[in-house]
């Protein structure tokens, strides 16, 4: 686990530059849409405010998200998305404007009503997190009372913004965004007649103008957003929980495929999921993304499933006819091989990372001995039989490794009881940790009980022991059919679990 406080210095140090610059930028590009008036004054006001606020959104994401600063594509497109919603907010207006001159059909000055200003917050919402859609629509906000020289205008978009921001907070279907648009409907008709009723205009001829504005202003929110979301998800590739969603249809080409050629990989990224899904949440990780990454993490043995373990329905290791040093450079060619195949399928990179990390620089621990006993084996180099890395750099992909070797060594258990899977859980865990795996991810110790404590629990479950039932007892039959008196015993199994993965 790394030292989060130096490690913030040094990715402040790195992003400032960039950061202060986009900021210098936007606050003057917004100063241009809220004041457009070419008196000096005026102009240096609306900049110098703009700079503030904008300021205070960007420490606002140092100190509580300093995760969207690694990558300057997303501040570009937080501030894209800042200056997008005030200019079509202009836009708006001033087309609403000349529609009612054109028209000759007073709007009474209800035009501000009509600007899609939530649309902002929902995509924010959507492409980033409820925190930074607070913010924003906070910014927003202000800015565009500021423009209109109105409190009410500000009052109207900031509820609006939350409102939208609220209506798509579990959105995983694009139908999603319609129902979002009709909440914010019901918001800004409610919005309008409060502010109606403040201004002493409740039953003037203002009040059926503005409620068409509100309504419009809703539309334009759906349309806009169902039009750009998936603009912006492709340029700046960036996986929301309504693209993550269809990743999850099992008809999905690269999982039909998976299903087909290695069911036994396949079985166990479902079981993986759902054990990466039940904790996620309270290690603050996505869960929705946790199970997406779990699915796919495995797809490289698409390319030769029958030299791992689970999917060898003989029983026979094709290993055991290999140099050891060949068999490591198979098992770790399927890191290789899914992130090629992750891309000719083109998989989100979030994804296509933890694919590649989930194995981290573990060392391929059985084969690693094995080639140790070899003729001139006391000078083999422990990097050969390593995975290339890089450790995990996320949460998502340090959970996803953690459950990846707990859920392989489980398959070894002969008496899978609790105290026996706990145990289990416990070393992996442990030798993972001090192995130095988890150096460069920010997991802390309670995120790490909190992940052993879910396994256990789950994995608990899945093992659990059934009754025999009078006349099926198969093991008894098979053992006598064949000769045997007993069952193959733990440490062989450990060993064919470690012919898999590498487990320690």
């Amino acid at each position: 686990m790394k030292e989060n406080g130096q490690e913030k210095k040094g990715l402040i140090k790195k992003t400032d530059l960039k950061g202060i610059a986009l900021l210098g930028a936007l606050a003057l590009l917004t100063a241009f849409i809220i004041q457009r008036r070419l008196a000096l004054e005026e102009f240096l006001g609306s900049f110098l405010v703009a700079t503030l606020l904008l300021a205070i959104f960007y420490r606002d994401i140092v100190r509580y998200k300093p995760d969207y600063l690694k990558k300057f594509s997303m501040l570009l497109l937080l501030g894209i998305l800042i200056t997008g919603t005030l200019g079509l907010g202009w836009l708006t207006k001033y087309a609403l404007e000349a529609l009612s001159r054109g028209l000759e059909v007073g709007l009474l000055g209800t035009e501000a009503f009509g600007m899609p200003l939530p649309a902002g917050a929902m995509l924010v919402m959507l492409l980033f997190d409820f925190h930074i859609a607070i913010v924003f629509s906070f910014i927003v906000s202000i800015l565009g009372g500021l423009w209109q020289g109105d409190p009410g205008v500000a009052a109207y978009a900031f509820v609006g913004s939350l409102v939208a921001a609220f209506s798509v907070i579990r959105c995983k279907r694009r139908s999603a965004i319609l129902r979002g648009g009709l909440y914010v409907l019901a918001a800004n008709v409610l919005t309008v007649l409060i502010i109606m009723l403040y201004a002493g205009e409740f039953l003037t001829l203002r009040i059926p103008v503005a409620l068409a504005m509100a309504a419009a202003s809703a539309i334009g929110v759906i349309a806009i957003v169902s039009l750009v979301l998936p603009i912006f998800e492709s340029l700046f590739k960036i996986s929301t929980d309504i693209s993550l969603l269809e990743l999850l249809d099992l008809e999905q080409p690269v999982m039909k495929q998976l299903m087909l050629t290695a069911p036994g990989t396949y079985h166990h990224s479902i079981i993986l999921g759902n054990l990466v899904e039940a904790v996620a949440e309270s290690v603050g990780v996505n869960p929705l993304f946790a199970r997406v990454c779990a699915y796919y993490h495995d797809i490289g043995k698409i390319k030769m499933p029958e030299y791992f373990i689970e999917n060898q329905l003989t029983g026979i290791s094709k290993h055991e006819k290999l140099a050891p040093h060949m068999s490591s450079m198979i098992l770790v060619s399927h890191v290789k091989e899914g992130v090629e195949l992750a891309r000719q399928h083109k998989l989100p990179e979030p994804v296509i990372d933890v694919i590649q990390q989930h194995h981290g620089s573990t060392i391929i621990t059985y084969f690693y001995e094995k080639a140790k006993g070899l003729p001139n084996g006391t000078e083999l180099s422990e990097t050969e039989y390593r995975y290339p890395g890089p450790k995990p750099q996320s949460r998502v992909a340090a959970l996803v490794m953690i459950a990846d070797a707990v859920e392989a060594a489980s398959r070894v258990l002969t008496d899978p009881t609790p105290s026996r899977i706990s145990a289990l859980v416990d070393k992996i865990i442990n030798h993972i940790f001090l192995a130095g795996q988890l150096d460069e991810c920010d997991l802390t110790l309670r995120d790490i009980y909190e992940i052993r404590k879910r396994f256990t629990y789950i994995l608990t479950g899945i093992l659990h022991k059934r009754v025999d039932y009078p006349g099926f007892e198969f093991e008894k039959k098979e053992a006598h059919h064949e000769g045997h008196d007993k069952q193959p015993t733990e440490k062989s199994k450990v060993k064919q679990a470690a012919d898999r993965e590498g487990l320690p």
